[in-house]
C-alpha cells in the first residue's frame, strides 16, 4: 500500500479565533455607543423601559468581553497540563453569557415593578425614534454575529449573537409600551415599564437557552446527527476502509473529537491496516469539520 505522509499535530485555531474575535470586537463598539444613547434618551425622554435597555446594552458590552476572552483561549494550542486544549473555555463562557442575562432579567424586572408603583410622567415622542434605530442595529448586528458564530463553530459568539437579539426584543416591547402610554394618555404612564417587564420574560428565557447549549457542550453531548453522518461518510470514502462501526463525537471550543472503530478486511496486514487508519485521521482532520484529533481504533470485518 502506499505510503502517505501524515499531519502532525492539531489544527491551528488563531486564525479561526481571530476572526471570531474581530466579530466580537465590533460588537463591543456598537453596544458602547448603542448603551450611552438609550440612557441618555431614556432619562431625558422619561422612558424607563429605554434606560432599562440600555442598561442591558451594557451587559451586552461585558457578555462580549467574556466572549472574545473565551475565543482567546480556546484557540491555545494543547500542551502537557491541557492535553486537549482549551477548547471547553467556550462552553464557560457561554455558561457566563447565560447567568449575565438571568442577571439583567431580575435586576429589570425589580426596577420595572417599582416604576409601575410610581407615579411619573408620559415618556416623550422622540424616544420612539430612538427606538427604531437600536432594532434595526441591533438585528444586523444579531445575524452577523450568528453567522459568523456558525461558520466557524463558536458557541460562545452564537450565544453573544443571542444577547443582541434580547436587546432587540426588548427595544420592540419598549416601542410598543412607549407608543401605548403615548397613544392612550394620562392613565397609561406605566405602559413602557409593563413593556420592560414583558421583555424581561424573553430575556430570561434565552438565558435558559444558552445555558442548556453550554451545559451540553460541558457534558460532551453527541453533537447533530449531520455531524456523525457527514465523519462516517468521510472515513468510509477512504481506500480500505469497508465500513465503520462506533462513533462517538464530542464538542469542545472551535472542533471536536472523534473517537472511531473502523471495519477493514480481516486479511489485511497489520501494518497497512493501521496504515488505512492514518489515512482516515488524516481526511478527517484536514475536512471542513474542525477537527481537533481522531482515535481510529481497527477492526477486522469478520
Amino acid at each position: 500500500m502506499k505510503e502517505k505522509r501524515l499531519r502532525s499535530g492539531p489544527p491551528d485555531l488563531r486564525p479561526i479565533a481571530d476572526r471570531g474575535a474581530q466579530a466580537a470586537i465590533g460588537g463591543i463598539l456598537i453596544s458602547v455607543a448603542l448603551a450611552a444613547v438609550k440612557i441618555i434618551a431614556g432619562i431625558l425622554g422619561n422612558a424607563y423601559a429605554l434606560i432599562a435597555d440600555g442598561v442591558e446594552s451594557m451587559l451586552d458590552i461585558l457578555s462580549a468581553l467574556v466572549v472574545l476572552g473565551s475565543l482567546r483561549v480556546a484557540a491555545q494550542p494543547p500542551n502537557q497540563r491541557f492535553p486537549y486544549g482549551y477548547g471547553k473555555a467556550e462552553s464557560l463562557a457561554g455558561m457566563a453569557v447565560s447567568v449575565a442575562l438571568f442577571v439583567a432579567a431580575a435586576g429589570i424586572a425589580i426596577q420595572s415593578v417599582r416604576e409601575i408603583l410610581t407615579p411619573h410622567h408620559l415618556p416623550a415622542p422622540f424616544t420612539l425614534f430612538v427606538l427604531v434605530g437600536v432594532v434595526v442595529v441591533k438585528e444586523l448586528l444579531f445575524r452577523k454575529l450568528h453567522r459568523t458564530g456558525g461558520e466557524i463553530g463558536s458557541l460562545a459568539l452564537e450565544s453573544d449573537a443571542w444577547h443582541h437579539r434580547s436587546d432587540a426584543l426588548t427595544s420592540i416591547a419598549a416601542f410598543i409600551g412607549i407608543s401605548i402610554a403615548l397613544w392612550a394618555g394620562p392613565g397609561y404612564e406605566s405602559a413602557d415599564d409593563w413593556a420592560a417587564l414583558f421583555a424581561c420574560g424573553v430575556i430570561a428565557f434565552n438565558g435558559y437557552r444558552i445555558f442548556r447549549a453550554s451545559l451540553r457542550d460541558v457534558m460532551d453531548a453527541a453533537p447533530p446527527p449531520e455531524i456523525e453522518q457527514q465523519v462516517r461518510s468521510i472515513a468510509e470514502s477512504v481506500e480500505g476502509a469497508l465500513a465503520t462501526e462506533k462513533c462517538n463525537i464530542r464538542r469542545s471550543g472551535l472542533g471536536f473529537f472523534v473517537d472511531l472503530h473502523l471495519i477493514v478486511d480481516g486479511d489485511t496486514p497489520v501494518r497497512d491496516a493501521h496504515e488505512v487508519g492514518h489515512q482516515v485521521k488524516d481526511a478527517l482532520l484536514e475536512s471542513r469539520l474542525s477537527i481537533h484529533d481522531v482515535v481510529v481504533h481497527i477492526e477486522p470485518d469478520r
